[in-house]
């Protein structure tokens, strides 16, 4: 029953509390601020060393609707994600993720199998202009708002709105769509792990300020400027046209850096057949006065010459002794004429890293390419409006993710998924072997779009799905008849799976209770309980069912499902991750008897799952000693 488990730990249906996890935390590391189950904040301040803050004033950033932010963030989730395998490509072997759904509750559901395993976020949010769409939070049950938005519940007025100025709360309501999840996302980073975020003008102000509250001030790397517009915009009110946008740029922990901009090494040659190989001229004066560094300056004599060459103004770089030996290891450059300056040869083999910093402002593509590039993938029709450019895109990835690092990239405000394109098109270009995972609401775009092989377009979710499935045509018939020349250690990943956000296929057994009101009567409570004898909805799948026990309890998506052969008269499935190399064993069949699961060979570490009703008391206790049992 749903109400309670009669054999063994009953499995997770909601996802991990965040609240609950953080207070776990606490008691590891202040166990003596507890009394009673609660945190003692006198106790914990002075375990801290600090009884009273007596200053009247303290900086703190708050906003209308912070409380509930952090309360919509602390609401366990009690969605699932089902695999929509008609709208994905390759689905058993490709490891790129599309999810469709509210990210901030797709979020949470992969906030216990990704924890700590993305090595780059880009995210591009609603700029809250006055027509963005913000999500339409609701913090009291965040999968029944969504599920209305979206038409998959009857939607009472439930549609999705824009953020009027004259709302009262324009910055606010913004703030608090983005706190809760840029706070999951900071959890899901590797140790490594950087995140940028896309944003313009309206609120790059508060967008620095939640992103040091969330990531830590200290770990703010930079604010990227982006000169996105090609040519100047004469229309402007202001008379001043607004040519960029930010990048802003975060770590998860005081580590990560990016890698820098590319060394020009056409400028290294080898015109004298040095041994040392290429080099390059560089300059030899110094930047100190003859008060400052008088060691510094001195007159330069040629040796094979006598020609002297005076010393400049703020002297040599080097001191007499380290000049002399640079001149008799060859690496002073001697000016023919005497009017000239002697300089040194700098080696490229000596060179230290192939990389120098890359500068702040990023002249690189314009936000017309993104335009042109969309439009050509979808048949000359324009589909949406400002997408980001795929070299844009590319340009991140190359400065947070290496080619060979399995590196897991994140967006979960995906839009027309360049994201996905420039992982897979980067992928080719360096062999690498990045994955992506694409998060994006169904949002609706404003008309319907037909192309030419019959697609509908309805929603935004649809434009990124179909843009990916033609990538991946391209890049395969790009491939038709030439020689392969392929020097990748694992396959090329031209696929995706689709996975869409959904109601639980568990039943809702408090919420029903106290929707309902049952009265104490016993007849009425037996009959309710009858209903839950069950604990799966109408209509459910096995494979909807394991997907959904899968992640609860830990696992990836990227998981490879198949059933036990060896057990011919139950339908018994061995689940495996891949990533995180575990496994278990789940049966959904309605009635299961211990003898027929000895072929199974379970040991003590290993999980076995089942509907709770389908065991009998003796076999429950032989499998608990056998293996871990969880019962639905």
């Amino acid at each position: 029953m749903s109400g309670g488990n009669r054999h063994g730990e009953p499995v997770i249906k909601e996802t991990t509390s965040i609240l609950n996890e953080r207070i776990e935390q606490l008691k590891q590391i202040f166990p003596e601020v507890f009394t009673e189950g609660r945190v003692d904040f006198e106790k914990l301040r002075a375990s801290l060393g600090s009884f009273e803050d007596e200053r009247p004033e303290r900086y703190t950033f708050n906003w209308a609707g912070k409380r509930d932010a952090i309360r919509l963030l602390q609401t366990p989730c009690r969605a699932t994600l089902i695999p929509a395998k008609d709208e994905s490509v390759n689905f058993d072997s490709t490891e790129h993720l599309f999810i469709e759904g509210d990210n901030l509750e797709v979020l949470k559901l992969l906030y216990k199998s990704y924890f700590g395993r993305v090595k780059m976020i880009y995210i591009d949010p609603p700029y809250n202009t006055g027509n963005d769409f913000i999500y339409p939070d609701n913090y009291t049950d965040p999968l029944d708002t969504y599920l209305k938005v979206t038409g998959q519940k009857d939607a009472d007025g439930n549609m999705l709105t824009s953020n009027p100025e004259t709302g009262g709360r324009y910055h606010s309501a913004w703030l608090s769509m983005m706190y809760p999840r840029l706070f999951l996302a900071r959890q899901l980073l590797r140790e490594d792990g950087v995140i940028f975020v896309s944003i313009d003008d309206h609120e790059v102000y508060n967008l620095r300020l939640i992103m040091n509250e969330v990531f830590g001030e200290e770990n703010f790397i930079c604010a990227l400027i982006w000169k996105r517009r090609q040519n100047v915009d004469s229309r402007a009110k202001t008379g001043v046209s607004v040519d960029h946008e930010y990048l802003v740029v975060y770590r998860k922990v005081g580590k990560s850096r990016l890698r820098g901009q590319e060394k020009d090494l056409t400028k290294y040659n080898n015109p004298d057949d040095d041994p040392r190989g290429p080099w390059l001229s560089g300059d030899l004066t110094g930047l100190a006065t003859k008060e400052q560094r008088p060691n510094l300056h001195y007159d330069l004599i040629n040796p094979e010459t006598g020609d002297l060459y005076p010393c400049p103004e703020n002297g040599w770089r080097y001191c007499q002794a380290t000049m002399a030996r640079l001149i008799k290891d060859g690496r002073i450059i001697w000016p023919p004429m005497l009017s000239g300056r002697p300089r040194m040869k700098r080696y490229q083999n000596e060179l230290s890293e192939e990389f120098t910093g890359l500068s702040s402002v990023l002249t690189t593509v314009y936000n017309t390419q993104g335009t042109r590039e969309l439009k050509e993938i979808f048949d000359g029709k324009e589909v949406m409006d400002f997408p980001k450019p795929v070299e844009y895109i590319k340009l991140i990835l190359q400065q947070a993710t290496t080619p060979d690092g399995n590196d897991i990239v994140l967006d979960f405000f995906a839009g027309s998924c360049t994201s996905a394109q420039a992982v897979m098109e980067l992928n080719r270009q360096d062999d690498g072997n990045r994955r992506f995972i694409m998060v994006q609401l169904p949002e609706p775009i404003e008309s319907a779009k037909t192309l030419d092989n019959g697609t509908i377009l309805k929603t935004i979710a649809d434009i990124g799905k179909e843009r990916i499935r033609r990538i991946i045509d391209k890049m395969n018939n790009a491939d038709k008849g030439q020689l392969s020349l392929d020097t990748r250690e694992t396959p090329e990943d031209l696929g995706f799976k689709v996975f869409k956000l959904a109601g639980s296929n568990f039943k809702p057994w408090d919420e029903a209770v106290k929707a309902d009101r049952i009265s104490l009567d016993p007849e009425v409570y037996a009959a309710q309980m009858e209903i839950f004898t069950d604990p799966l909805v109408e209509g459910w799948s096995a494979e909807n069912v394991v997907y959904e026990v899968a992640v609860k309890e830990g696992y990836g998506l990227n998981l490879c499902i198949e059933r036990v052969e060896t057990i011919k008269d139950l339908a018994v499935y061995r689940v495996n991750d891949p990533d995180k190399n575990q496994r278990f064993f789940i049966c959904l069949d309605d009635k299961i008897q211990f003898e027929e699961l000895g072929k199974l060979a379970l040991t003590t570490d290993e999980l076995f799952i089942c509907r709770d009703s389908a065991i009998d008391d003796e076999s429950a206790a032989n499998l608990a000693l056998q293996c871990r049992l969880k019962t639905i």
